[in-house]
């Protein structure tokens, strides 16, 4: 079968750097790159214990510009079902902003991207973040 993924090696990179730039809040921690069916990561405590799951999201703007945040709505509850300190991070070209998906508030709402020839997975129920206290922006 066809693979119909459409993350390029440069969405990886920057899927990459931003979990780097996010850890740096969290120095003793480490994270794993999970298969192309799971969320993105998962973040080790020293111990190598899980602590977090993480979906990364690109933004092709500034921090400023980014609002509202888009993410797919099964990515959030695909993260959620991991029950685990689920957390989204929106990679902006500034920066990163990110929140724990159980202290945000979202709006659900049909939308997505610009339809691209058949692929059924463009259009679908999404949730859009607006600024907020749980939402934080962290530059580059």
């Amino acid at each position: 079968m066809k693979n119909l993924r459409f993350e390029s090696s440069q969405d990886l990179t920057r899927e990459q750097e931003a979990i780097i730039h996010f850890l740096t809040l969290k120095p003793k921690c480490s994270y794993v790159k999970l298969g192309e069916n799971q969320v993105d990561f998962k973040i080790l405590d020293q111990d190598k214990i899980p602590v977090a799951y993480v979906e990364v999201k690109g933004r092709n703007g500034t921090m400023k510009d980014a609002y509202p945040l888009p993410v797919s709505a099964y990515k959030v509850v695909k993260l959620c079902k991991l029950r685990l300190n689920p957390i989204i991070i929106w990679s902006c070209l500034d920066g990163i902003i990110y929140g724990q998906v159980t202290k945000i508030v979202g709006e659900a709402k049909w939308g997505g991207r610009k339809q691209r020839g058949n692929w059924y997975a463009d259009q679908e129920l999404m949730i859009y973040y607006d600024k907020q206290k749980g939402l934080k922006e962290m530059p580059f």
